[in-house]
């Protein structure tokens, strides 16, 4: 972890963990004291020896009569240890309680700036990234790191405190009675390395495999009709179950160097502590410093050091798998954010729109999208796109609300470089409709008026009645309060479309884009749209792509597409009279819809039932 990454981790909550710290510290030094209190009583109060004990102690003993006061009353002892047991107490639940104030207060913060700045990375990112694994990486990577902040760092903490403390408790009664007590922690300590080491790798595939494993489960519940409709469940299942079984191999691979490790461990700290007892009775024997007391104060001490120590792998690989997360979480805070271009600024966009050879390209691909466009709209005039598919209309239409930037060429607004036009006053006075349009799990009035907050309701239902959803809204139990689902699913397409016209609609933009959003509505509710439109006061400057020539024919004029280039412009009834692109369209739906007339009965015509239909 570098410098800036613990800097902005830990903004704001530097007090936060410098107190749980001091209260680790306060706490292992006063669990040094009750192993002191058993020594000092079976060797100088309980039998005849001379009183050894720290300075501190020996004055506090002097204080209240002596060896001989305190063995008729050995209440006093329980008492003393009683005491500390609740400073201990008190100083662990503020440890925990800071710690976790520290901890919650860090995830809430780097929550907030994922979010936000994943709000402000370019469209092209949120094109090629994967849901799931962006959701994975904003809540299990983040909580990993607040499990750390708030168990993993105190334990560690603790851990060093004891050994420090307790090694200097120690050797201060026998060096080598100490130094045989703590061999076995350079090897716990060594081991943990290793195994931190090995296991930092398996950290980072789990992580992506369980990336893996919440995009297909993102994907499958988002695509759950389309995965309906063409029976796709079985195919589905089998993909989760790869997806699945290849995170529960790492994990399992994870689990079996852990028990590796913990097996090792637990062996080794057993081993310290028999080894401990028996050179302390060994050693008794011979030099009369090792009592009853230093024994039984002895194997308290190791007893606090060696399981601690043992958990320092387990700490080390909690470290490592921080360390996948923190790196997996400044992969998105290291992309670099959508800027505007140095004194981009507001300006009117109430004007001529004039593009003068603009050519596009994605990025990564030397095939040009656009090629040298050059045309010039009037302000207010409404203007059809018919083109093939992959042809180029919606990439003109993101390039005119800069979610990409054309490489060469100039756009002018009003007389104005697109370029140095800012952004979000852009895209505020811009308003675009797509062909799938995105609606938010709330009310129908909810989403039509997220476009303007300070539309009122009858704003709101002026908007529904030209985009011609008001009936249907109202048809509905609940009107305007109606809860639509995930993505508006309990919306037919058209009531979809239709409502997310009102919401562009009601934003009043200077600019409507149309972009095949009246695909899924029929010819006479797209007519009545496009007439509401029209006989608006304030007349937008207006882009219908479409498919369908009926949505087309009535526009200002009409733009044909090929191959990135404009083939053709002019009226409806200028373009069907040459030969090109739109002719050909014009005809082919002209001879579909006369043989759908001639296959229906006349009777079907009438009101009456037909076969098909």
């Amino acid at each position: 972890m570098t410098l800036k990454q613990f800097k902005l981790l830990f903004k704001g909550s530097y007090l936060w963990c410098i107190i749980p710290i001091i209260a680790t510290f306060l706490d292992v030094g006063f669990q040094m004291i009750p192993p002191m209190i058993i020594k000092t009583t079976l060797d100088s109060v309980l039998s005849t020896d001379p009183l050894s004990a720290p300075a501190p102690m020996v004055w506090i003993i002097e204080k209240i009569g002596g060896t001989q006061a305190i063995a008729q009353h050995l209440w006093y002892c329980t008492i003393a240890i009683a005491i500390i047991a609740i400073i201990n107490a008190v100083l662990f639940f503020v440890r925990k309680r800071v710690t976790a104030t520290a901890a919650e207060g860090m995830a809430l913060r780097l929550k907030d700036r994922l979010y936000d700045h994943l709000q402000k990375l370019p469209y092209e990112y949120h094109i090629k990234a994967k849901t799931g694994d962006l959701i994975q990486r904003c809540t299990s990577d983040v909580e990993t790191i607040r499990r750390f902040v708030n168990v993993v760092v105190m334990d560690i903490s603790r851990a060093i405190f004891l050994m420090i403390f307790s090694s200097i408790v120690m050797f201060s009664v026998n060096v080598q009675y100490s130094i045989i007590s703590v061999c076995s922690i350079p090897i716990l300590v060594i081991a943990s390395y290793f195994y931190s080491k090995r296991i930092h790798r398996l950290f980072k595939k789990i992580d992506e495999k369980e990336g893996e494993l919440s995009t297909v489960l993102q994907e499958n519940v988002s695509g759950i009709r389309v995965v309906r409709a063409f029976g796709r469940q079985k195919l589905e299942l089998q993909k989760f179950e790869k997806k699945n079984t290849e995170y529960r191999d790492m994990t399992k691979k994870f689990g079996n160097q852990l028990a590796i490790y913990w097996g090792v461990g637990n062996f080794l700290c057993y081993a310290q502590i028999l080894l401990t007892l028996i050179a302390g009775v060994v050693m008794s024997r011979t030099n009369p410093e090792i009592t009853v007391g230093t024994i039984i104060m002895f194997q308290t001490y190791v007893q606090l050091i060696v399981w601690p120590m043992r958990q320092f792998g387990r700490q080390l690989s909690e470290f490592s798998r921080m360390r996948v997360a923190v790196s997996r979480i400044f992969e998105i805070l290291n992309e670099p954010e959508e800027s505007d271009t140095p004194g981009a600024e507001e300006h009117d966009l109430r004007g001529d729109i004039v593009f003068k050879n603009v050519s596009f390209a994605y990025s990564g691909q030397s095939e040009k999208i656009l090629q040298k466009m050059s045309f010039a709209i009037k302000n207010g005039e409404t203007i059809a796109i018919l083109g093939a598919t992959a042809s180029g209309k919606s990439t003109l239409m993101h390039i005119l609300l800069r979610l990409y930037d054309y490489q060469s060429g100039s756009i002018k607004i009003n007389g104005v470089e697109l370029k140095n036009i800012s952004k979000k006053y852009l895209r505020k006075k811009i308003g675009i409709v797509l062909q799938e349009p995105f609606l938010f799990s709330k009310t129908i009035r909810e989403n039509i008026r997220m476009a303007n907050h300070a539309a009122t309701d009858a704003e709101i239902e002026g908007a529904a009645k030209t985009a011609a959803v008001h009936d249907d809204i109202n048809d509905f139990e609940k009107g305007y309060e109606t809860i639509v689902g995930e993505k508006g699913v309990t919306l037919s397409g058209g009531q979809r479309q239709r409502v997310a016209i009102a919401r562009t609609i009601i934003k009043e933009s200077d600019i409507l884009i149309f972009d095949d959003s009246l695909s899924a509505v029929d010819t006479e509710t797209d007519a009545q749209i496009r007439n509401a439109l029209a006989e608006r006061e304030t007349k937008a400057t207006t882009f219908i792509i479409s498919q369908r020539i009926t949505t087309l024919m009535k526009a200002d004029r009409i733009f044909v597409i090929e191959g990135g280039k404009i083939s053709a412009i002019g009226t409806h009834a200028e373009l069907i009279a040459k030969e090109g692109l739109y002719s050909r369209v014009w005809a082919i739906q002209a001879m579909l819809a006369d043989q759908l007339e001639d296959e229906l009965p006349s009777d079907n015509l009438k009101g009456g039932k037909t076969n098909g239909f």
